[in-house]
């Protein structure tokens, strides 16, 4: 899995630490909602049921395959 610095530090804080590889490999490849943003980037949802059923919201980079970003996205609405 490819990941930015960003995604490197971001991850080491607490609320973070407990989101699995798995899940984010599982958002990338098989995203239940994706979004386009403004600057190219792309977010893409998954739902986690291991994790009590909330989304995952994970954000690439434009190439479609760099993690930037991860985490549970408490103002999902599907």
């Amino acid at each position: 899995m490819k990941t930015t610095r960003y995604f490197d530090r971001i991850r080491e804080r607490s609320d973070r630490a407990g989101i699995r590889d798995a899940w984010i490999v599982r958002a990338v490849d098989q995203p239940q909602r994706e979004r386009i943003q403004a600057d190219g980037r792309i977010r893409r949802w998954v739902r986690v049921e291991e994790a009590g059923g909330r989304w995952l919201r994970v954000v690439l980079l434009a190439d479609g395959e760099t993690v930037h970003n991860a985490f549970f996205d408490r103002g999902f609405k599907p």
